[in-house]
């Protein structure tokens, strides 16, 4: 049934050496050559997508930066704004108060311009009165001149005395 003969297993071996030889050749090698491509191939996309995905984090991070720099440029500015405002507060109220001093001061000024024009009037007329009196009690006409003087001379003496 089964005969083993030489020849028989050499043309096998024969046989077997050739047909690896020949898928070495028409096979391995182009098989090779394509998984070397694809192998390639996939890791430049690998590599292209560590790129894109760095870039991207980068301009994450930027975006980031931008974003926290405009949050800080926006506090700033508000912060400036509250100053700006706090000082044209202070100024207003400054020049209010301000007015308001001149104002009382100007009162005041008036007030003791009336106080002094009321003064005069009133020692003028009690200096008439006195003379007045003194008149109708001596009874005869005393020099008004002599007596004004003598008078306004009292009662600028009483008023320092107060």
């Amino acid at each position: 049934m089964l005969d083993f003969s030489f020849w028989s297993i050499f043309w096998a071996v024969f046989n077997v050496i050739v047909l690896f030889i020949l898928l070495r050749i028409f096979l391995f090698k182009p098989i090779n050559k394509i998984r070397d491509e694809r192998t390639r191939t996939i890791q430049n996309d690998l590599d292209s997508a560590q790129k894109a995905k760095e870039e991207a984090e980068e301009l994450r991070q930027q975006y980031e930066d931008s974003i926290s720099d405009a949050k800080e440029q926006a506090n700033q500015i508000m912060m400036k704004a509250h100053e700006d405002a706090e000082s044209e507060r202070a100024a207003i109220i400054r020049k209010s108060q301000e007015k308001a001093d001149r104002i009382v001061a100007d009162a005041d000024k008036t007030i003791e311009n009336e106080r002094k024009r009321v003064l005069r009037q009133a020692q003028s007329e009690i200096a008439d009165l006195a003379i007045e009196a003194a008149s109708k009690i001596i009874g005869e006409n005393v020099d008004d001149e002599k007596n004004r003087k003598l008078v306004d001379k009292f009662l600028s003496e009483e008023e320092g005395n107060k």
